[in-house]
């Protein structure tokens, strides 16, 4: 293992990032960390620590990020915090330091990225960029016309209304949604509305990727994955006023909602 640590120093050099004298100078500075810690000058890295310099993550040159599609299993909090049980993280125990893309609930399953690449989160994350995730969800009643319809066309819930959808029925207790946004818990706020309980709920697409893997496993994105991908956020916004839903909330109201409001989080946290 020692054979593997290098100063950081010379990490940070062999980025191209800077020059490993410009490396002491901003090191000493207290600009860098290791895994969140800020470290003495001399410190040596191994290849699965996070170094940032002012919070951005750099790579060592021709390293490739990390893009994994994982199915996630009833029972994991998508969380990196690795003081919380069952967490994403440890639960995959991958040999890079990872994190997910938006989140699933505990009590939901299915398809969910895993990353490195902090440049690709926020495109995904924001609910104006018309990105499709679909779901199958099963409820405890059976699902009559009246329900697909109206869950298509928008449910009230968190002082506002959901935008419209498309659903499908399945069978007596299953039906297939494809949402564009994501509000808090928003399928299940969307079916208790309508008086009915979600008893299990799965993740089968993120965009253009499907879910083809077993519980609890993960695999690597394609290499066509990632470029079909990246076309298809390419257009979208990395602000945080761009998730906003403008019309769908009156504009003076907005000036004494906080921005912490659950209405506003973009986390797919079904």
């Amino acid at each position: 293992m020692e054979e593997n640590l290098k100063r950081l120093n010379k990490f940070i050099g062999e980025t191209g990032y800077c020059s490993r004298r410009e490396a002491d100078k901003i090191i000493e500075e207290g600009r860098v960390t290791i895994n969140g810690i800020v470290p003495e000058l001399g410190t040596k890295v191994s290849p699965n620590d996070e170094v940032r310099i002012d919070g951005k993550l750099i790579r060592e040159k021709n390293e490739k990020p990390v893009y994994l599609a994982f199915y996630k299993p009833v029972g994991i909090e998508c969380t990196t915090n690795l003081d919380v049980r069952n967490n994403i993280v440890d639960y995959i125990n991958y040999p890079k330091r990872i994190f997910p893309i938006g989140r699933l609930d505990k009590a939901s399953e299915g398809l969910i990225f895993m990353t490195n690449d902090g440049d690709i989160v926020n495109k995904i994350l924001r609910a104006r960029n018309n990105h499709e995730k679909e779901y199958t969800v099963t409820v405890n009643k059976p699902i009559t016309d009246r329900f697909i319809e109206r869950m298509g066309n928008g449910i009230p819930i968190l002082d506002t209304i959901t935008r419209k959808c498309k659903v499908e029925q399945i069978s007596k207790f299953t039906f297939k949604i494809i949402l564009t946004q994501g509000l808090n818990r928003q399928i299940r706020r969307m079916t208790e509305y309508l008086g009915y309980d979600v008893t299990a709920l799965k993740r089968i697409r993120i965009i253009n990727i499907s879910l083809d893997i077993p519980v609890g496993r993960y695999r690597d994105l394609t290499d066509a994955e990632i470029k079909e991908l990246n076309e298809l956020i390419e257009p979208s916004s990395k602000t945080e006023e761009a998730s906003l839903p403008k019309t769908e909330v009156p504009k003076r109201r907005t000036e004494f909602i906080k921005r912490d409001d659950p209405r506003f989080k973009s986390r797919g946290d079904y």
